[in-house]
């Protein structure tokens, strides 16, 4: 009988010594998740309520595009939108880059006027 009772307390404190360890394994996964909602929400633009009235800026535009594409780029501000332009012939690859910046992660749109076509992004957000 003794040999059952020395057998139910190791037991015991194996579950134990387990509990605390799945304890910091569960800390560890909260703090990993916040930290990726926190990455995802900054890289895919989204904006907290108080963010979302306050008009963006072309600072605020620039940060979704890489630094080859900005280059290529011209950025001007009207009252209710941002306008994105090419410097130059983009080529289908990069158009492609930028387009789906524009419409992915900004919600813009590509508004074709011939010379004059532009990406349309609101200053407002989404």
């Amino acid at each position: 009988m003794s040999d059952n009772k020395v057998d139910v307390k190791e037991i015991l404190k194996r579950l134990d010594d387990l509990t605390r360890v799945l304890e910091i394994i569960a800390e560890d996964l909260a703090e990993i998740t916040s930290a990726l909602k926190a990455y995802i929400s900054s890289y895919s633009g989204e904006t907290s309520v108080s963010q979302s009235f306050k008009a963006r800026s072309i600072d605020d535009i620039q940060r979704f595009f890489p630094q080859d594409l900005l280059g290529l780029l011209l950025f001007e501000v009207t009252d209710d939108h941002i306008i994105i332009k090419p410097r130059q012939y983009l080529g289908p690859e990069n158009f492609a880059r930028v387009a789906s910046i524009v419409r992915d992660h900004l919600k813009g749109e590509y508004v074709s006027h011939g010379k004059n076509s532009h990406f349309r992004v609101s200053r407002r957000g989404s």
